[in-house]
């Protein structure tokens, strides 16, 4: 697939596709120094973006280039760009837990990930620069929450350097900073009305703070991408969640 499908597909989604074509750019003039980063959606990039400017990162200056895919569905296209078969760049990413599958089928498919079927037999991939070696039948520590270890979860994605999100970032984001402080993030923003209404909805009453608060954020257009860097912008460096300090170590 060329760019310029890649680039329609994501904005057919409601993502800019000016990150992909940075990248597109930086890949042919010299894929040994361009990481992309690929990203479901443009909250997901608003809140890397911030972290990393937060830890002093100059990504465009490092070639580091976040890249929102329009949807996790997408994966493959972009494997094929800027993975083995296309530029040869180095990768990781970030997906949430519901769209694993898809991120493993199409790390499966580019060669970069083992079978889904026989998890812990994968190929070293440390030699393509995307990863470690799997110590020990496929299994390592989980990054979770704020770092805690579950020695249980495969690792057959973050060996390559693909993290997965529990529900979606903004939950992630939304358990490290509290509830207490998201809603004053809210109120700050002048939205504590329209958040207390949409808590009052028959839908949402029942739902746990934190659930109405992720999917508050979903509701108007744009208000995902904002509150993408508010959360991120509140963090306490001390308590980054687990996939996003995974996947900031290798980017």
């Amino acid at each position: 697939m060329d760019v310029e499908a890649l680039a329609a597909i994501t904005e057919a989604a409601g993502a800019s596709s000016a990150a992909l074509a940075a990248a597109v750019a930086r890949a042919r003039d010299d894929p040994g120094s361009c990481t992309v980063v690929l990203v479901e959606g443009m909250s997901d990039q608003a809140a890397v973006q911030t972290l990393a400017v937060r830890y002093g990162r100059d990504l465009p200056g490092e070639g580091v280039f976040v890249v929102p895919m329009g949807g996790a569905t997408n994966i493959g296209h972009f494997l094929g760009m800027f993975g083995p078969p296309g530029f040869g760049v180095r990768l990781a990413g970030l997906c949430d837990e519901g769209e694993e599958h898809d991120f493993r089928r199409g790390l499966e498919r580019a060669g970069l990930g083992p079978r889904l079927d026989r998890p812990g037999l994968g190929p070293r991939l440390d030699r393509a620069g995307l990863g470690p070696r799997l110590d020990r039948a496929g299994l390592g520590p989980r990054l979770d929450r704020a770092g805690p270890v579950d020695q249980g979860r495969p690792v057959e994605l973050a060996a390559p350097g693909f993290f997965v999100c529990v529900a979606d970032l903004e939950d992630e984001l939304i358990r490290s900073l509290g509830v207490g402080l998201v809603e004053e993030l809210i109120a700050a923003e002048g939205e504590l009305g329209p958040f207390r209404t949409f808590t009052r909805q028959p839908a949402h009453r029942g739902e746990p703070r934190d659930q109405q608060l992720r999917r508050f954020m979903g509701t108007r257009s744009g208000r995902k991408i904002r509150y993408g860097h508010l959360l991120a912008a509140a963090l306490d460096l001390t308590r980054v969640p687990g996939p996003l300090a995974g996947l900031l170590s290798r980017m």
